[in-house]
């Protein structure tokens, strides 16, 4: 079964993509865009503030709450150089994001730097200007790899932020396929209305088209809402460039899911949970996983990771996924947790079994990418009839475009 699957040749997930359908800049309302339902075997064509419509009859939305932070640091050297650091994830504070961003001076974080060979030796600075005082950032590279570097930030006064510099300094980290420069607007526009843990790179895009109105509505209509947490990673970007999946090698993830979304997602495991972008079904679906990793493995204590060709392995059966999130459950009440720390690099494809989605709110994703992969294991090959309406109807594509509403059999 892994080797199936390893052999998926990327190429059939490629499709023709104008650079003049990529969205450059948002719409000026959130909830106007163009959205594309494909339910009971039809393709509709409406605005996504009339999506509670669509939605099968009391869903239940998964929400991520994800902040972007402005992970760009711009140097420039004595010399005139630019140096771009990007910070991908924090080493200080064992990995967690929430305790790396409220850590003063100094700090530890893998990151990508751009004009790499332009920075041999030396601090970078930077001046800023914080809570009325003048401080000096500083920049030193103490580890490079293929990957990634490691830079260790520092700053006085020291008892200032991580989060308040990158506040102060960062920007923005637009997709690099919008090929341009993040703008004032974007600080807004590229965060969801209810982004409240900071971590991610990227926005969880799908989420972006939604307003406190819109949630509102749903809420009246019968729909209720959950809230997960996955930091998006940069890989979130990367096309995949080998021939087969198989070669591909997913970026590891930070997600938190507490509690009582656990439970709530269990007691309600009959209705429809719609995921609201990957990310959160990428989420949701690697909790399933966690479930059976705890049943097939014991319930010690441990730094939880999903494999991602985990759920390709040959078993001769598969736990429900009710049964699955007890064990989760279990796993919390055994360490006295109250939310699920883990990581994951899952990767959803083409005979992953699909044990907790039901549907699924997207955009349009890139030619030959993972994201392309996981909408074919909900939904299979018509995401291809999917894209060509939307080439064909002028719809937007990629993080600031139009959105789609996949039902993959009849509710």
């Amino acid at each position: 079964m892994i080797s199936d699957v390893q052999n998926i040749n990327i190429a059939e997930y490629d499709y023709p993509l104008p650079d003049g359908r990529i969205a450059k800049y948002p719409l000026a309302e959130r909830d106007a865009s163009k959205l594309l339902v494909l339910k009971n075997n039809e393709i509709h064509e409406d605005r996504f503030r009339n999506i509670g419509g669509y939605l099968p009859e009391r869903s239940v939305l998964v929400f991520n709450e994800t902040k972007v932070v402005r992970a760009r640091l711009q140097f420039v050297k004595d010399s005139g150089a630019a140096v771009e650091v990007f910070c991908l994830e924090p080493i200080t504070g064992d990995g967690d994001y929430q305790l790396a961003f409220s850590a003063g001076s100094p700090v530890e974080w893998r990151c990508l730097v751009g004009n790499s060979r332009r920075w041999k030796d030396g601090p970078l600075t930077m001046p800023l200007k914080i809570k009325d005082k003048d401080i000096t950032l500083v920049a030193e590279r103490m580890e490079k790899t293929d990957a990634y570097s490691v830079i260790r930030f520092s700053w006085n006064p020291a008892d200032i932020s991580f989060a308040e510099v990158l506040e102060t300094a960062g920007e923005i980290p637009l997709p690099p396929y919008l090929h341009r420069e993040a703008e004032a607007g974007d600080r807004e526009r590229y965060q969801t209305v209810f982004a409240k843990y900071e971590g991610s790179v990227a926005a969880p895009t799908a989420s972006l088209h939604l307003t406190k109105p819109l949630i509102a509505k749903l809420k009246e209509q019968g729909h209720t809402i959950e809230e997960v947490t996955l930091h998006v990673g940069a890989g979130t970007f990367r096309p995949v460039a080998t021939d087969t999946i198989g070669e591909h090698e997913m970026h590891s993830e930070s997600i938190i899911v507490k509690r009582q979304c656990l439970e709530n997602l269990r007691d309600n495991i009959d209705r429809t949970i719609i995921p609201v972008g990957t990310t959160s079904m990428r989420t949701i679906e690697s909790v399933y996983w966690i479930g059976v990793m705890l049943l097939e493995q014991g319930f010690g204590e441990r730094n939880i990771h999903v494999n991602q060709w985990f759920p390709y392995q040959k078993r001769e059966t598969l736990p429900t996924a009710k049964e699955s999130l007890d064990a989760i459950l279990k796993y919390l009440d055994i360490h006295h947790l109250d939310a699920l720390h883990a990581t994951t690099a899952l990767m959803i494809a083409p005979s992953c079994p699909i044990r907790i989605t039901k549907a699924l709110i997207t955009n349009f994703h890139q030619p030959k990418s993972t994201l392309l992969l996981l909408v074919s294991a909900l939904i299979g090959d018509r995401w291809k009839e999917a894209y060509r309406y939307a080439l064909d109807h002028d719809f937007r594509f990629l993080s600031y475009g139009d959105s789609c509403l996949f039902v993959p059999k009849p509710f």
